[in-house]
């Protein structure tokens, strides 16, 4: 053998090795697994609170911690405490340090109304038990495919407890347990700058594969949700039905997305509900992919993982989400509502996503900041291709804490160069709250289903 050849197989044996040790490099081991449930939460958070006791310990909120009453709609278990300060234009460079840019620029261009007010931290998230083991396993076991566009070995949620890069906090986002099932009417604003708007209303029907009742754990395939979503009104765009699903690994297997056209009465195939194609009824506000926040492949972005920080971000929105206001209470000209929110100091993953050379999307940057207790985007910041701050993303998030699930109120997603803004799920007005656990079959989430369910 020649030393070129040897060098040659020492290369290649040098590359195989760099392969194999990317391949299982998301798999954390036993003993590192061991802090989840003891230093660490069963979902991968420090579990205690932080130095000066601004941020507390976890402190699950049982099942009882309030009532729902007969729409469905959950009591504030905190509902007694009062501000302990406020964040506005004239104050906000005491506390920059803990506020996303896209929040600061919030503050500046609303200086008379946009404000943040700050609560006591309570960190009340919590999931069933069986969800716990489930993400305990995944720590060990999942793995990235080739490139992070996909998932190895994973179960029900959470892959990576104990993240090492930026994608995997961002596929912890992804695959973050939403109750398994949930059927829900929601509506969408989308205000002009002077905050006249009208509302569309959704119906919305969300499950994830191993919910299904046909589901086959020795056979998983690629899907990991369907989702189902018609517009009930207004009468122009009624009847018109979304069809989704969504992909473990989008780039061997793109996720599938149907349409069903009230007004043609046929079903096409949509591949543009993906990426940045256009939302649905969002007047041009939102992409596709800031549904939930951000959804679907992440394979056109770099992810890299900044650490850890203290932010002040929407939480425990129980009082945005209460049954006695009207939507005309939160659609306000500019932005929502901030009497009506909530914000604590959380600890959070600072995730940076930079488009790849070569690849397309309207924003060329994004940053994400992840609550560390539900894996859930809390603020996303969008810039645009000139590097310039675009469009900022918010959720208002709560503990649906009777059936344990952590999840959304509202998102809002404001464009701070046209003035406007979209308001996505509030449901105060509606005759029932979240329907969580619903049971389904594959054939329900079929392109053939569409029709039947759009017909008016």
């Amino acid at each position: 053998m020649t030393m070129k050849s040897t060098k040659t197989l020492l290369k290649a044996g040098v590359l195989g090795l760099s392969l194999l040790a990317s391949s299982v490099m998301a798999a954390v081991s036993a003993d590192e697994a061991a802090k989840l449930g003891t230093t660490l939460t069963p979902m991968g958070a420090e579990k205690a609170g932080n130095a000066d006791g601004s941020i507390g310990p976890w402190e699950p909120l049982s099942k009882t911690a309030g009532s729902a009453d007969a729409r469905g709609f959950l009591s504030d278990p905190y509902g007694t405490d009062k501000p302990l300060f406020t964040i506005t234009a004239q104050n906000v460079e005491q506390y920059k340090d803990k506020l996303a840019p896209g929040q600061i620029a919030m503050l500046k261009r609303y200086p008379d109304t946009f404000k943040i007010p700050v609560y006591k931290t309570h960190r009340g998230a919590t999931v069933p038990d069986d969800v716990f083991a489930a993400i305990k396993k995944n720590a060990t076991a999942t793995t990235l495919v080739e490139g992070g566009n996909g998932l190895n070995n994973f179960q029900v949620a959470v892959p990576f407890p104990i993240p090492k890069s930026g994608v995997e906090v961002i596929w912890n986002h992804i695959t973050r347990y939403r109750g398994g099932s949930v059927s829900r009417l929601v509506t969408q604003a989308t205000p002009q700058q002077n905050g006249s708007y009208s509302l569309v209303y959704f119906a919305d029907q969300f499950v994830f594969r191993d919910r299904m009742k046909d589901f086959d754990p020795a056979n998983p395939g690629n899907v990991l949700f369907y989702f189902k979503q018609e517009v009930t009104a207004p009468a122009r765009l009624a009847g018109t039905v979304l069809l989704v699903h969504e992909t473990l690994d989008q780039v061997k297997e793109p996720r599938k997305a149907w349409i069903y056209n009230a007004g043609q009465r046929r079903v096409r195939q949509a591949p543009q509900v993906s990426y940045d194609g256009p939302g649905t009824a969002a007047d041009g506000l939102r992409t596709s992919d800031n549904l939930d926040m951000f959804n679907g492949a992440p394979d056109r972005y770099d992810w890299k993982l900044e650490g850890k920080k203290e932010m002040y971000i929407a939480s425990n929105a129980y009082k945005l989400d209460s049954p006695t206001l009207k939507y005309a209470d939160i659609i306000k000209p500019g932005h929502i509502n901030q009497d009506l929110t909530r914000y604590e100091l959380r600890r959070v993953w600072h995730v940076v996503a930079t488009l790849k050379p070569g690849q397309r999307h309207i924003y060329a940057k994004r940053d994400f900041y992840i609550d560390e207790d539900t894996w859930q985007a809390a603020v996303i910041d969008q810039y645009d291709g000139r590097g310039q701050l675009w469009r900022v993303s918010e959720a208002h998030a709560q503990d649906y804490y009777n059936v344990q699930v952590p999840w959304y109120t509202l998102e809002a997603i404001y464009d701070l160069q046209s003035g406007r803004y979209l308001a996505l799920g509030m449901k105060n007005e509606e005759k029932k709250a979240y329907d969580f656990g619903f049971t389904a079959s594959k054939a329900d989430f079929q392109p053939a289903a569409l029709r039947q369910s759009g017909i008016r």
